[in-house]
């Protein structure tokens, strides 16, 4: 029986992680072209954030769920957190190659680091198991099964500037986490799930992915998820003197059935989008451009029906699927070798289903999030980043605020943190 990885190569790898964490990742192989390699971040960022009183919660109406502030007073908080990403540790274990196949193993652990409340002597940070799956790549392209990214809207949260910094920061106690990047304003969450996927080989620069996954609740009355939620991705990508282009298209279409006892009983809801973008880069200036637009698909993260509670998500009081659409925008300078001046606007959107005059009876319905960041990034080497940011964010609803216009809440926030990468 072969041996895939010795003990010894596991101490030894122990040791120099221990020994010298400054160092890039690092590979250790094991028996008959087995090996082991690491990666992953360390993340941190002081954050204040001012944020002005929930409008619904002040005139004690219901809903209005923001997840900027949910209190009926204006709230002024420090917090010591992670960014849009946890902290990452991840294990990359690869096969022998056989018959032109290279097959790998990833697994990756995402905890965080601040008390789950204000309470100090709660310190028991969420460690979440996002990815563990399954690769065999060969001449046909990729086979991917296990937890991984989803792609709709995938390669939208993976092109925002604050992907490995904070962003618009969520610092309720009710839903803390992370920070949330441009999620809800300018992209929807694509979160990760179980998966079979198909991605072809690279066709001059072209790639086509299709993936199977498990679905999700469209609505809080989704009864039977019976169908697998189909989502698919082309993409391509060149490099030019001194420039380059990345440019995608997502898909998704999903179909479950309402409960029995709901309104509209018995019949289907059905989540459709479309996400596409492109990224470019020439010399110091890099230009992105990514937005989505389908109805069944939420303000927050994709499908977020049965978390947001009945008539606030991606359907209505009534049953019918609302129409949301989004857009990022962003610009980067590489002022310098090490410092990068960068800046963005992102706007989430939902419309209202005229019919049931949900935007003058029904008081939580979010209309528009908005959000705009500015940064300067400073590396002080190839693998330590540090960044300071400026956040205004908005909250918008249907509902008349008593002077005529939309009830809106503002937040200003900044962040200052530091990453390290290996």
């Amino acid at each position: 029986m072969m041996r895939k990885l010795t003990i010894g190569a596991l101490l030894v790898a122990m040791a120099v992680v221990m020994a010298a964490p400054a160092q890039a990742a690092f590979t250790v192989g094991g028996e008959n072209g087995w090996s082991l390699s690491t990666d992953g971040i360390v993340n941190i960022f002081g954050a204040y954030m001012t944020t002005e009183e929930n409008p619904f919660t002040e005139a004690g109406l219901g809903g209005g769920f923001s997840l900027l502030n949910n209190d009926s007073k204006d709230i002024q908080k420090f917090g010591v957190r992670v960014g849009l990403l946890p902290q990452i540790v991840a294990l990359n274990i690869k096969a022998p190659t056989v018959a032109g196949i290279e097959s790998n193993v990833r697994v990756a652990f995402y905890p965080q680091v601040q008390n789950t409340s204000e309470n100090r002597f709660e310190t028991s940070p969420n460690i979440d198991n996002r990815e563990f799956f399954y690769t065999a790549t060969g001449k046909y392209g990729q086979l991917l099964a296990g937890r991984a990214l989803n792609l709709f809207q995938g390669q939208n949260i993976l092109n925002d500037m604050t992907l490995f910094t904070a962003g618009v920061v969520d610092m309720s106690e009710a839903h803390g986490g992370t920070s949330l990047g441009h999620i809800g304003y300018g992209y929807l969450y694509t979160n990760f799930g179980p998966q079979f996927r198909y991605t072809t080989p690279d066709m001059n620069g072209v790639k086509f992915a299709l993936a199977v996954a498990e679905p999700y609740a469209i609505s809080a009355a989704s009864d039977k998820q019976n169908l697998p939620r189909i989502e698919a991705e082309v993409s391509y990508a060149t490099k030019f003197n001194n420039g380059s282009v990345h440019a995608w298209m997502g898909g998704l279409w999903q179909s479950d059935t309402r409960d029995e006892s709901a309104t509209r009983g018995g019949h289907h809801n059905t989540s459709l989008g479309i996400a596409p973008g492109v990224n470019v880069t020439i010399g110091p200036v890099g230009i992105m451009a990514s937005g989505y637009y389908g109805q069944g698909l939420g303000m927050y993260s994709v499908q977020d029906g049965a978390s947001l509670g009945a008539g606030t998500g991606p359907v209505d009081l009534a049953g019918d699927e609302r129409r949301q659409w989004g857009f990022l925008a962003q610009t980067t300078y590489q002022l310098t070798d090490s410092i990068r001046l960068a800046a963005n606007y992102g706007r989430t959107d939902q419309c209202s289903n005229k019919n049931n005059q949900e935007d003058g009876d029904y008081n939580g319905v979010p209309k528009t999030h908005e959000a705009a960041v500015g940064q300067v990034n400073w590396m002080l080497n190839k693998f330590t980043q540090f960044t300071l940011e400026y956040i205004w964010a908005r909250d918008k609803w249907f509902a008349d605020s008593g002077n005529g216009k939309h009830a809106n809440m503002e937040s200003h926030q900044v962040a200052l943190g530091t990453v390290f990468f290996w």
